[in-house]
Parts: structure tokens; sequence; C-alpha cells
């Protein structure tokens, strides 16, 4: 359900029966440069796009800046949540 344009207490009741019954809900209205937008999706799943650590091999480097992981950001990995 898409709502905009209407009453605080329309919105709270109509997002509380959206809830209850497991539909989607978003609502959003703009007054000139600003705006509001809220959405209810309930328990969903969404997909993550993550950069991917590499592992640094011991041995090659000594020191504390060897022991952290390095960010390789050519490569991403998608995270489901």
């Amino acid at each position: 359900v898409c709502l905009t344009c209407c009453s605080k207490e329309s919105m709270v009741r109509i997002n509380q029966i959206c809830h209850k019954n497991g539909i989607k809900f978003f609502t959003g209205d703009v007054f000139g440069y600003h705006g509001y937008m809220f959405a209810d999706l309930g328990q969903h799943e969404f997909v993550e796009e993550k950069p991917k650590v590499a592992k640094v091999s011991s041995g090659v480097e000594d020191g504390p800046e060897a022991k952290r992981a390095r960010l390789e950001p050519a490569e991403t990995t998608m995270v489901k949540k």
C-alpha cells in the first residue's frame, strides 16, 4: 500500500491494518524543499553489497600493518540478510 497526502491519524491506522495482515506499507509527502518517507516492510530479506577482504599471508610482511585485513576495492560480494 502506498499512501500520501493523508493525516497522521489515517497513516497510523492504515499502517496498523497493513502490518497485522503482512502487507507492505509506504507513505510520504513533500512540503516545498522538505519531505519524508516511511516504509513498514515487516519481515523481509535484502541483499547488501560488501567489499571482499583480502587475507594477508603470514611471513611475507612483519609488523602491525601486515596483521590488518585489507579491502580489495575492485572486488565485492553480495550478502543476503
